[in-house]
């Protein structure tokens, strides 16, 4: 069970969220304006955070980055801003994940026990197993179905990046810098070509992927 709070300005959403995360054995609280929400932050200490960009008094991306300076509490943003560029400007600045309005309760639930579950897994396994795929952090070696697959140095790291967020969408930019140091100069392009080739190497059918999954005009996300 996981302590919720719930920052949205229409009462209808915020109360259909509230309903959903307790019947889920979830505690939630409601805060309609965003410094009301911090307020709730402050005091009830939430294990993660449902966060509206379009709140009354100030901009959800403002709340977002008070609650960073203080915690680095799980945020998945839930607002009807849909462009790609607000997208990465959210994820890029802490945020968790992006729900797009309107959303599916069920999938919405999903991400927000893979956040939780994240938060509890500080470190990344010896050995990382997943449907076919197994990852032996220590020696370097990747296989599928006990076959082992050849990577090289940075297909390797930039799997292990994906592996250590699983269920969370990494923005190129995010990728570019952890993996590189720096951002892109080619649009991103040199990473859709490393992408291109561990898919080849490690997924059954690289146009249906199953472990490493596009968030168009965004990045990526390994499968949870």
């Amino acid at each position: 069970m996981a302590k919720v709070l719930i920052i949205e300005d229409d009462k209808v959403i915020g109360k259909f969220l509230s309903m959903a995360l307790k019947t889920n054995q979830h505690d939630a609280y409601v805060a309609v304006f965003g410094i009301e929400g911090i307020e709730y932050f402050q005091r009830e200490k939430p294990d993660l955070v449902l966060l509206d960009l379009g709140l009354p008094d100030i901009d959800g991306m403002d709340v977002l980055a008070m609650i960073r300076k203080e915690s680095n509490v799980p945020i998945i943003i839930i607002s009807a801003r849909g462009k790609d560029t607000e997208k990465v400007l959210a994820l890029d600045s802490g945020a968790d994940d992006y729900v797009t309005k309107p959303f599916n309760s069920s999938e919405l639930l999903a991400r927000i026990r893979v956040a939780i579950r994240k938060t509890s897994q500080n470190v990344l396994p010896d050995v990382f197993q997943f449907q076919e795929l197994k990852v032996d952090f220590d020696k370097h070696k990747v296989y599928i179905t006990n076959e082992e697959v050849h990577l090289t140095p940075i297909e390797f790291k930039l799997l292990t990046l994906l592996i250590k967020h699983q269920g969370k969408v990494l923005t190129h930019s995010f990728i570019q810098n952890e993996v590189w140091g720096y951002d892109s100069f080619d649009d991103f392009q040199s990473l859709r070509v490393f992408m291109a080739s561990i898919r080849k190497k490690i997924e059954n059918d690289p146009k249906m992927p199953t472990y490493i999954i596009t968030e168009m005009g965004i990045g990526y996300r390994f499968m949870d």
